[in-house]
């Protein structure tokens, strides 16, 4: 199926690595032009490096999300390569924190809120009057379950993503009458290397597969096997899509069924 993204503009925040270097390139597949940033220059190059192979519909660049100035001159430029448009925004920069309340600090709960919502309302303030513009413009925020099934060792975290999609349900909401529409994907538990590395630091004796089948069900995943980034970036191209049109203030579980809300 034809998503209708081609010629389309996407801002991708995050982009350098696993889930947004994937979804950069599922964008490029759609033949999308696509502005890219992140925080390391160094993962930044690489990526755009394999990525320009054949195209001039990728524009990337070093920005920190907790920056508003950073954001806005990025969103700016990149808006301009591109003819002045932007057609939807990705809010894929973050990470998580693992820490229980005992270790977290105030500076920890400071720091992992200020990072959350940043990366959701820097670009956001940015990238709305070209969205406004677009006609068809669409956000997706990039999030876990962890925001509707919180996990005590990831406190912090946990309370901040339920922050980011209680804030991406009333996002879509305040943007609708601009025509924007806003969407959550929460992940589960997804390989964009961490899982190899620590695969590799193990000496359990087991093949990839049959180790990665044991945290699957330890941690209760239906589908007994970790995610992979393109799964999630079919997921956000998805939502992102004209054809997705009547879809606006909801979130999809890309989590191989660890989820056991019905929410």
């Amino acid at each position: 199926m034809d998503l209708g993204l081609a010629d389309r503009t996407v801002l991708v925040t995050g982009g350098s690595s696993g889930i947004g270097l994937a979804t950069v390139r599922a964008l490029l597949d759609e033949g999308a032009n696509v502005a890219a940033c992140g925080r390391d220059a160094d993962r930044l190059a690489k990526a755009a490096a394999h990525l320009k192979a054949g195209t001039d519909r990728l524009f990337g660049g070093v920005c920190d999300v907790r920056d508003a100035d950073a954001v806005a001159d990025f969103t700016e430029r990149a808006a301009a390569h591109f003819g002045g448009r932007l057609d939807a925004l990705v809010n894929n920069a973050g990470q998580s924190r693992m820490k229980p309340l005992d270790e977290a600090t105030a500076e920890d709960w400071r720091d992992e809120l200020e990072l959350k919502f940043a990366g959701v309302l820097n670009p956001l303030a940015a990238a709305r009057p070209y969205l406004r513009a677009s006609g068809a413009a669409a956000i997706v925020n990039v999030n876990a379950v962890l925001a509707k099934q919180p996990e005590t060792r990831l406190i912090t975290t946990s309370a901040a993503r339920a922050g980011i999609l209680n804030l991406s349900k009333s996002l879509a909401s305040e943007l609708a009458h601009d025509g924007i529409r806003v969407n959550s994907v929460c992940l589960g538990l997804i390989d964009t290397g961490q899982w190899t590395r620590r695969f590799a630091a193990d000496d359990s004796g087991l093949d990839y597969d049959a180790w990665q089948a044991e945290i699957a069900a330890d941690r209760g995943i239906a589908l007994g096997r970790l995610g992979r980034a393109e799964e999630v970036a079919y997921a956000i191209v998805t939502l992102l899509s004209p054809r997705a049109s009547y879809i606006t203030g909801t979130s999809i579980d890309v989590c191989g069924g660890v989820g056991r809300g019905i929410l």
